[in-house]
């Protein structure tokens, strides 16, 4: 990746083009699926995921199609989608279960923000039935995890000394394992068989200026030729084609560039990775930069030429807003939707939750809702542990959650943000004994993520009774004006505006998208608590 950018994009496994599909799918060798058993379904709109998932890695196993996203300082990290159509997608679990790079993904003394988990890379390998995740992180080395099932376990196998960049892990025909990675320079590792080490590397290509900077690898087998599919960031995607073997010799070819995107006021897809489905047609999911929003997932269907490159289908010159919906058999059941109430009933937390940095988890717990009892005393929101968040949902959607605050303490504060690096909130104050809503504005940091301004409190008013229910509305479609506003309700039913429209920033820098963020943090002294009873991520 790019480190004026920090982009950083994972690889997928897949070996194998339209024959065998063993390799591609990571089961036995079959045939393609009989035509008469595919599902006919209409068209699909893109973006076919409209959250912040990027630097998108894709593979399929067996039926299923599975994608991992970067997630920076977000814990836990890597979270593994899954789809059985390649349009409808729900989030299974998370490949790094916790973030133990070093304290500041504790919030302890440093921060981490725009660090950790960045492009990263999802594979299957078939000979032990086991998923692997590979990521570099912080420049300094490269963690792998594993696991049986996507939902986890999942448990480090081992890190290795070289961090490989934007690394791609190409689980071969014969089992071997290799990693493509790099910026600009691109590599290939060749792996142990038991994937713990490094057995030899070799640089295989070096991007001519004419192209700039490439990163972002995918590595991939296909009809016996090797191909490494790189991302000029933020506009181009090019190719690496071998027929000599995974150490090259490489000639390279662009995909695309500048191409108009689906997303109105939003980038060039770019960075992600090529799936074949059981058919054997093949696509290509992609990201848009799309913020305040995010990094948003779009989906093309790709052919190749005679001589053994990807094209990706157009619309009318772009990226469609449309296709056809891929060809596949009837999904075995519904993916859970992206939106929806959560009443924090089961033993974990639902996976489309992320803590801002790694939480204390003596200080919070499930059981008639989510308790958040106060882990840090701070007046900063972006130093306060514990501050649980949910992707927003686009175009545009409110979350609104029922908060009991009777047993808040003096100088805590607790409530619904729009979380990025410039924030706003709507919550509560309790200061000598008495609580008040606030909504709150103005929280921003500087390009190096330190805090320079804690926020300004812009309207209040009275709060009877213990308990409310507070409102946030995100409209994340790029361009102006982008507003967030807040709301809350004393009964449950009518609500009242608080405080005036807050404009989200849609610089890049940052990478990850806006968030809706429950947090509760002391300003005093340690000791308060806030129940969530319910969560609710609605569109209009």
């Amino acid at each position: 990746m790019d480190r004026r950018r920090a982009l950083v994009a994972g690889t997928g496994l897949f070996t194998g083009a339209f024959l065998p599909l063993a390799a591609a799918s990571g089961t036995a060798a079959a045939a393609p699926v009989p035509e008469s058993l595919l599902a006919a379904a209409p068209a699909y709109t893109n973006p076919v995921i409209w959250q912040d998932f990027a630097d998108i890695d894709i593979i399929r196993v067996g039926a299923t199609y599975y994608a991992s996203a970067s997630t920076m300082h977000y814990s836990p990290g890597a979270p593994v989608l899954r789809s059985y159509d390649l349009v409808h997608w729900e989030i299974a679990g998370h490949s790094v279960p916790v973030l133990d790079f070093g304290s500041k993904y504790d919030l302890n003394g440093a921060r981490g923000y725009v660090r950790g988990v960045w492009a990263s890379s999802l594979a299957y390998r078939p000979s032990n039935r086991t998923f692997y995740w590979l990521g570099q992180i912080d420049f300094a080395r490269t963690y792998v995890y594993t696991a049986t099932a996507v939902e986890g376990p999942w448990s480090r196998l081992t890190t290795i000394g070289t961090p490989y960049y934007d690394a791609g892990l190409l689980v071969d025909t014969d089992d071997t394992l290799y990693v493509a990675y790099g910026n600009t320079t691109i590599s290939v590792a060749q792996l142990s068989s038991d994937g713990r080490s490094q057995v030899r590397s070799r640089q295989v290509f070096t991007t001519p200026s004419s192209v700039g900077t490439l990163e972002g690898s995918r590595f991939y087998r296909i009809n016996g030729q090797y191909y490494i599919f790189l991302t000029r960031p933020a506009n181009g995607q090019y190719v690496l084609k071998s027929s000599g073997g995974p150490f090259g010799p490489y000639t390279m070819r662009q995909v695309l560039l500048d191409l108009r995107g689906p997303i109105a006021g939003g980038g060039v897809p770019h960075q992600g990775g090529l799936v074949q489905t059981q058919g054997g047609a093949w696509y290509y999911m992609a990201f848009v930069d799309a913020y305040p929003g995010g990094r948003v997932p779009v989906l093309a269907p790709v052919t190749w030429t005679s001589d053994g490159w990807p094209v990706v289908q157009l619309v009318n010159g772009a990226w469609g807003a449309s296709y056809p919906s891929p060809a596949v058999p009837p999904p075995p059941r519904q993916v859970a939707p992206m939106t929806g109430v959560d009443t924090f009933d089961g033993t974990g937390l639902n996976p489309s939750w992320e803590w801002n940095h790694n939480p204390d988890n003596t200080k919070w717990s499930l059981g008639n809702g989510l308790t958040l009892r106060t882990a840090t005393v701070t007046n900063d929101l972006y130093w306060a542990r514990n501050t649980l968040t949910h992707r927003i949902q686009g175009p545009t959607s409110t979350a609104t959650v029922d908060l009991d605050h009777s047993a808040m303490r003096d100088g805590d504060r607790a409530g619904l943000a729009l979380l990025r690096d410039s924030s706003a909130w709507i919550g509560l104050k309790r200061d000598g004994g008495v609580t008040r809503v606030v909504m709150v504005g103005g929280l921003t940091m500087d390009g190096s993520w330190n805090t320079t301004s804690t926020g300004t409190e812009l309207a209040s008013a009275a709060v009877p009774g213990g308990r409310i229910r507070l409102r946030a509305t995100a409209d994340i479609r790029p361009g102006a004006p982008r507003p967030g506003t807040f709301s809350y309700s004393t009964d449950g039913t009518n609500f009242t505006r608080l405080g005036p429209a807050f404009s989200m920033g849609n610089d890049w820098r940052f990478f990850m998208g806006y968030r809706f963020a429950l947090f509760s943090h002391a300003t005093q002294a340690l000791g308060g608590a806030v129940r969530i009873p319910r969560f609710e991520l609605s569109t209009p």
